[in-house]
């Protein structure tokens, strides 16, 4: 019987306190002369701060890199993709061009690749040079009064008539279809008619393009005051 009893009390359910017979208050008779009490205010929520947003910078672009000579390079926007008819007329007068919007890339310092084409046998041949930069060149974009400063760390060569590679050159994260970008990027395009020429390929499509496009690819290090 000990032992019934003791299992008994392992049961979940609430055991109900005995309850006790409370007398009921007493009735007291307000004070007069005591004043009634304040209702407190609903509190009012902190004001929000955010940081204030930095302009982005306005003005012509211009694009330097100094282990190759290219000094103050007219860099022009246009809506596009890289290399399109829109493009090459650009480049066709002797600056570098720079597709942006979804088929495109970003503008200068932003998140994402920008992307700069140019001549390179033509037309004041501005980027011949761009095949020899190494690892470690710096690349000076400079927009209104600000120096955004990319350094080379690759390079990417890439068939035209593949539209798989031509994916690569103008991903978000280079050579990277797909990939979000997370820090800003830089592809330098132009094309590689002396290499295709001396091994005997001289396809072009409808623009003049070569079938292969040297591209170095560079990433945003330091940004300053021009």
């Amino acid at each position: 019987m000990l032992l019934l009893a003791v299992l008994a009390g392992c049961t979940d359910a609430p055991v109900a306190a005995p309850r006790s017979e409370a007398p009921p208050p007493a009735s007291v008779t307000p004070d007069p002369s005591t004043p009634p009490p304040s209702t407190p205010s609903p509190s009012k929520p902190a004001p929000s701060k955010s940081a204030p947003r930095t302009p982005r910078p306005t003005g012509p672009v211009t694009m330097s890199i100094p282990a190759i000579g290219v000094q103050g390079l007219r860099v022009v926007y246009y809506t596009g993709t890289a290399d399109d008819r829109p493009g090459t007329v650009i480049q066709d007068r002797g600056v570098a061009a720079s597709p942006r919007g979804r088929a495109g890339g970003v503008g200068a310092g932003e998140i994402g690749n920008f992307i700069i084409t140019g001549h390179r046998v033509s037309h004041g041949r501005p980027l011949e040079r761009v095949p020899e930069l190494k690892n470690g060149a710096h690349v000076l974009i400079t927009v209104g009064g600000t120096v955004y400063d990319y350094v080379v760390n690759d390079t990417m060569t890439i068939s035209f008539r593949k539209p798989a590679e031509k994916a690569q050159q103008n991903a978000a994260v280079p050579g990277r279809p797909g990939v979000r970008p997370t820090q800003a990027m830089l592809t330098i395009s132009t094309c590689a008619t002396p290499e295709d020429n001396a091994a005997g390929n001289y396809w072009r499509d409808a623009l003049g393009n070569p079938e292969h496009r040297i591209n170095k690819i560079a990433r945003l290090t330091a940004t300053r005051p021009a």
